[in-house]
């Protein structure tokens, strides 16, 4: 509890978490890498710890406002679709499926809840890697299919698409949601066969996806 607690007030590195918590190096080293196994901790591209995803996942939707936001937005841009729509927020270099909205029948791309997906494909991660620290930036770019090229214009444009990046004959479109001083904290998506959305997603349905990303931001 004393290293969550020390990390919790400000992200650290070890000197500092010994310095916080008194403990000797050793034990405050082995605890938080125990607790970064059990993603309760996560180390950003700077070595140093933060609380890490897990947490958030164990107090439930009741303690996230985003998670509490989705359960409405969600639904409405499945319904406006008719396609499998996902929320992710990046952990680390992995990015991780935090809520969904399944259309009740019909072929589906279904990511559970709690689904940990490479950073190197798809258009949510290219999203979340459009607007990571650029120590992140580069490690991902270094296995990913796609280039620094393609960061800079789904900057640009405010969205991103793949079309088979992540899975064969999978199509999806995504766009940044971002906090109230316009951090962007995770990623929308809407995904399907590409045999029914097409090749071009982001072309039918950028404009639904941005305003479900608006609605989010302005429940936070």
């Amino acid at each position: 509890m004393a290293v969550l607690s020390a990390v919790a007030d400000d992200p650290c590195g070890l000197a500092e978490l010994c310095a916080r918590t008194g403990l000797p190096r050793a034990t405050a080293h082995r605890l938080a890498v125990g607790l970064e196994v059990h993603r309760l901790l996560r180390r950003g591209a700077d070595g140093r710890w933060r609380p890490g995803a897990a947490l958030s996942e164990l107090a439930g939707t009741a303690s996230d406002p985003l998670l509490e936001a989705s359960a409405s937005v969600l639904p409405r841009l499945r319904d406006i679709t008719g396609e499998s729509v996902q929320l992710y927020r990046r952990d680390g270099m992995q990015r991780v499926c935090i809520a969904t909205a399944e259309p009740p029948s019909g072929l589906r791309d279904t990511v559970p809840i709690g689904s940990r997906l490479s950073m190197t494909a798809g258009s949510g991660a290219k999203v979340l890697a459009a607007w990571a620290d650029p120590g992140t930036q580069r490690a991902v770019l270094a296995d990913a299919v796609y280039g620094e090229r393609t960061l800079v214009e789904v900057r640009r444009r405010g969205w991103a698409q793949s079309v088979a990046e992540r899975e064969p004959g999978v199509a999806s479109v995504s766009a940044p949601v971002r906090d109230s001083a316009s951090a962007v904290i995770a990623a929308i998506s809407v995904s399907g066969p590409v045999d029914r959305i097409g090749r071009k997603p982001g072309a039918r349905w950028a404009s639904d996806l941005l305003a479900a990303a608006e609605a989010l931001q302005s429940r936070l």
